[in-house]
């Protein structure tokens, strides 16, 4: 009976490990198609892989992102705990209308305690974060669509 404790709590220090863990998050790619600039980003849907987003990226190309797919249209709150770079972030209705863009500090060097929230000023489906300014420097602005190729 010691014996399956001991391999009981192993299994489930081990399970923390892997969530810890951020390396061990995988992203599946996808092209998208935002006002008509087609972009490669890495698509999170799961809770694990929302949470771990861009933490800890040093780097981001310039038509490259993370899309959140989220299973629910509603407000969302994103923060850059961990988050080495400065981000723009687009909300997109479940229609795919861009319905608000903001500009994120990187959390960096930061307690978790200091951290802005960063709130859709409207219910949203999907959020894009981008290199800071990509919205504004390719010219995309509030109304313009979302499409998610298969």
């Amino acid at each position: 009976m010691a014996s399956h404790l001991r391999c009981f709590v192993l299994a489930i220090l081990l399970s923390f490990a892997v969530v810890a863990n951020a390396s061990d998050v995988a992203f599946p790619k996808k092209k998208v198609v935002v006002g008509g600039k087609t972009l490669t980003v890495e698509v999170a849907t799961t809770v694990e892989q929302q949470a771990q987003g861009l933490m800890s990226r040093a780097h981001l190309g310039p038509d490259e992102g993370m899309l959140f797919v989220f299973s629910n249209e509603e407000t969302r709150f994103f923060w850059m705990k961990n988050t080495l770079i400065d981000l723009s972030i687009g909300f997109f209705n479940k229609d795919g209308k861009l319905i608000d863009i903001q500009e994120m500090k990187s959390g960096k060097g930061l307690a978790d305690t200091a951290l802005p929230s960063y709130a859709s000023s409207n219910p949203a489906k999907y959020a894009l974060e981008m290199n800071k300014g990509w919205f504004e420097k390719n010219k995309i602005k509030v109304g313009a669509k979302l499409k998610i190729n298969p």
